[in-house]
């Protein structure tokens, strides 16, 4: 089986994944189609809008065949270990023969000499002496790697690019044998907050369905029937949208209590960046406020995000350099239609990673809160941790209640569009 590989948040799954869906498995000749996809936390080191349960359910009505997490230890990280989760995930599972990613450039050639320049020693060794004069990363970046390529500066700083070219560095490091598929994004711009037309961005997605409140006008017309349905529902009974702003007090709780040395092993504190979270804490009343007194030229707004997400995690470095060394170790899934269902079976063959499809199975609640776990049952037991954390930022207060991820079971979608499955 040729299995076309992607790497999302899907937060929502809108147009614009539908049709690059379809796009892949039409360029790539693949007739499967497995999703990597971040859990409940996201890489820019916020909260998804909605848990990832409905929105892998989104996925899989939307064309996606196979739904797997992306564990939290990778899904909030910088762009470069988000990309090496996913990827190092994908070809473990053993079937995966293409990898399929969104970019405002498409020509494969020019990705390819930015993502060669971009691990080339030299252009690393600017790329930190850039970042020290107060360069936030992507602005190193895309002048370190323009510097050596003679490639654009708008080429080089779009966001989507810039995964992009780390999707195809983690390609050469830990998978050559994928071919890359990269598809010219149809939304409007990353950053674009309202919404214009049917291939609109998420960000004014979200925005407008937050403003909002329900699925109106133009909502209808960027995303597919079965995303508004679910968004509907669950609009309807609370379960989101789920806003960072509503974590604020566990946050500033334990800012205000973790001693500093402990902040200091947290991925994302350096160069004394402790002392400041934990005076900048007993003056922010707000994650927005928090965020003001800590944001930098040197430290970005979603490199500081993502740092309070880990924060409340409790997520230690010691950990983290053990997880990048071993990469994901198990396949959660979150949902799958037919030709899902047959993947499934083939990984299981396949793949030495340990599928999990309950999570009682791999760790229940006892060993859970024990201090003798093996790396995949702490990797396992921090999603957990992010479940029971996200549960509380949701809307309804009936449903802030804990241990969503061994009460929620992958679920099985017959018939979902796409379905049928081709070795």
């Amino acid at each position: 089986m040729k299995a076309l590989g992607i790497i999302a948040e899907y937060n929502p799954f809108h147009n614009g994944h539908a049709w690059h869906v379809q796009q892949a498995k039409t360029v790539s000749g693949c007739h499967g189609v497995i999703a990597v996809m971040s859990g409940q936390f996201l890489q820019r080191g916020e909260p998804a809008s909605f848990d990832k349960w409905r929105r892998a359910k989104m996925a899989v009505l939307g064309g996606v065949d196979l739904v797997i997490e992306l564990p939290a230890a990778f899904a909030v990280r910088s762009a470069q270990y988000f990309a090496e989760g996913g990827i190092r995930l994908l070809d473990a599972l053993g079937i995966v023969s293409h990898l399929s990613f969104g970019a405002e450039c498409d020509n494969l050639h020019y990705l390819q000499v930015a993502a060669n320049s971009a691990s080339d020693e030299k252009m690393i060794s600017q790329l930190i002496s850039n970042m020290k004069q107060g360069y936030t990363y992507a602005k190193a970046f895309s002048h370190s790697v323009g510097a050596a390529t003679g490639l654009g500066h708008t080429m080089l700083s779009s966001p989507n690019n810039i995964l992009a070219i780390e999707y195809l560095r983690g390609i050469r490091k830990f998978a050559p044998h994928i071919v890359p598929v990269v598809i010219k994004r149809r939304s409007s711009n990353y950053h674009d907050k309202y919404i214009e037309n049917e291939f609109a961005s998420a960000t004014a997605i979200r925005k407008t369905l937050e403003e909002a409140g329900c699925i109106n006008k133009p909502l209808t017309r960027s995303i597919p029937i079965s995303t508004a349905e679910i968004l509907q529902d669950a609009l309807a009974h609370g379960y989101g949208p789920v806003q960072f702003e509503s974590l604020a007090s566990p946050l500033l709780y334990l800012l205000r209590t973790l001693p500093v040395n402990e902040l200091e092993q947290i991925p994302g504190v350096s160069e004394g960046l402790q002392f400041k979270v934990a005076a900048s804490a007993l003056k922010a009343s707000s994650i927005t406020d928090l965020l003001g007194c800590l944001k930098s030229k040197r430290y970005t707004a979603t490199r500081l995000q993502r740092m309070l997400i880990h924060i409340l995690l409790g997520t230690k470095k010691q950990d983290m350099n053990l997880w990048i060394n071993s990469g994901p170790l198990y396949a959660r899934i979150l949902a799958f239609n037919d030709c899902g269902r047959d993947m499934l079976k083939e990984i299981q063959n396949k793949s030495a990673l340990t599928v999990i499809t309950k999570t009682a199975a791999i760790l229940n609640t006892r060993k859970l809160n024990s201090s003798n776990m093996t790396s995949l049952e702490k990797m396992l037991a921090l999603d957990i941790k992010a479940s029971d954390i996200y549960a509380l930022a949701i809307p309804n207060p009936c449903l802030r209640f804990g241990g969503w991820d061994f009460l929620n079971s992958p679920e099985y979608i017959q018939g979902a569009a796409g379905s049928e499955c081709r070795a």
